[in-house]
């Protein structure tokens, strides 16, 4: 934490980066205020997947606060993002961790082999078609000198 500015301080959702790519999974329940049993399994079985499939390199899996896309009476509320600088960010809900992770893992391998991790719905594995919850451009940082990306 001394690496912060004087006066700032780490805000507890945020999750530092130490691969070029990063995969998020939610292991906080916003509907019950407590940890998530079905998050933390999916973590575990994440990175598991991810490193079998030889992506440890370029693939951090990490558990955050509370992604707020989930539907708790659903039965699977578990949601997952894929983040990386200078590209789009995804979101997907209704992560089952019992099921197998396959698509999660190819998704993983075609959103590494992109500049800009950005895709159609058409390019997505069939398996998360309909569980696509969000796809964020990626950030433009302006500043008063002008933007950089």
């Amino acid at each position: 934490m001394d690496d912060l500015p004087q006066g700032r301080r780490a805000r507890p959702y945020a999750v530092p980066q130490s691969a070029p790519h990063q995969i998020l999974v939610c292991k906080a329940c916003k509907h019950t205020g407590q940890a998530c049993t079905q998050g933390f399994q999916l973590l575990k079985n994440l990175r598991a997947a991810i490193s079998a499939a030889g992506l440890g390199d370029q693939f951090e899996v990490s558990g955050t606060a509370c992604l707020a896309g989930c539907v708790p009476d659903h039965g699977k509320p578990c949601i997952v993002g894929w983040r990386a600088t200078e590209k789009a960010t995804w979101l997907f809900g209704d992560i089952d961790p019992d099921q197998p992770l396959d698509e999660l893992v190819e998704f993983a391998r075609a959103y590494a082999a992109l500049d800009d991790g950005w895709m159609t719905g058409r390019d997505l594995p069939p398996g998360l078609i309909d569980t696509t919850l969000a796809r964020i451009p990626a950030a433009m940082i302006v500043t008063r000198e002008g933007a950089i990306q």
